[in-house]
């Protein structure tokens, strides 16, 4: 079955050549103009990833953002934006988007970026066995973590980092090898995004984000997941 791709833009043009494009490449794609249409869209179409232009019309892309992670969490969000300034991304990568490319961008470049999300998606896919450890479980198959017995909702790209650190417990990687494991590819919002996504995984699973028990950082070096925390 074809992965479905939905592309958010207020530029005509953009859209049909990022639809022309993607589907080139057998994905099935749909458009929209705006935000309501694209939450709209969203709730019929169940798409594996959102393209998703920062500065919409009315309901800025922020805010279909959040509403899409509320409303769809294993979706894929990879923002579009005109905007340079790292602050701006990074804001949006703590309201959930996966990933961003900067406009002016090539299509091919747009298309690529599509697949190697979506490759690593099925390659974290590929081995379902369930991962347990002490109050925490994870399963791959269902994309589903629990803590404490209860659900954990984290966005599609936190999952993967997680699966991928947690199937190598106590084993350090640096902010670069996440990038190269996680993103596939030389991401251009740096090492920041991986500490933006761990945070945010932090204070999802830490009792304490100050203290984690799980996800720990060497300073200096990088991170690891604990097999067995005290």
């Amino acid at each position: 079955m074809a992965e479905r791709i939905l592309v958010v833009d207020d530029e005509p043009g953009i859209r049909d050549v990022l639809r022309a494009y993607l589907e080139q490449e057998y994905f099935t794609v749909r458009t929209a103009a705006d935000g309501a249409a694209a939450l709209s869209e969203a709730a019929g179409f169940q798409p594996h990833l959102v393209l998703l232009d920062l500065m919409l019309p009315e309901l800025d892309g922020l805010e279909v953002c959040r509403r899409l992670r509320a409303d769809f969490p294993t979706t894929y969000v990879i923002m579009l934006t005109v905007k340079a300034a790292e602050t701006d991304k990074l804001v949006g990568l703590g309201l959930g988007a996966d990933d961003y490319i900067t406009k002016p961008f090539s299509p091919r470049e747009v298309v690529a970026r599509v697949k190697a999300v979506l490759r690593r998606a099925r390659e974290q896919n590929a081995s379902p066995t369930a991962l347990t450890f002490p109050g925490l479980s994870i399963d791959p198959l269902r994309r589903q973590v629990l803590r404490n017995d209860a659900p954990v909702g984290l966005t599609a790209r936190e999952f993967d980092l997680l699966l991928f650190l947690a199937r190598h417990p106590d084993q350090v990687f640096t902010r670069e090898q996440l990038l190269d494991h996680i993103w596939g590819y030389t991401f251009p919002g740096g090492t920041r995004t991986v500490d933006v996504h761990l945070g945010n995984l932090r204070r999802k699973l830490e009792d304490d984000p100050g203290h984690p028990r799980y996800l720990q950082t060497l300073r200096g070096v990088g991170y690891r997941f604990v097999r067995d925390p005290a």
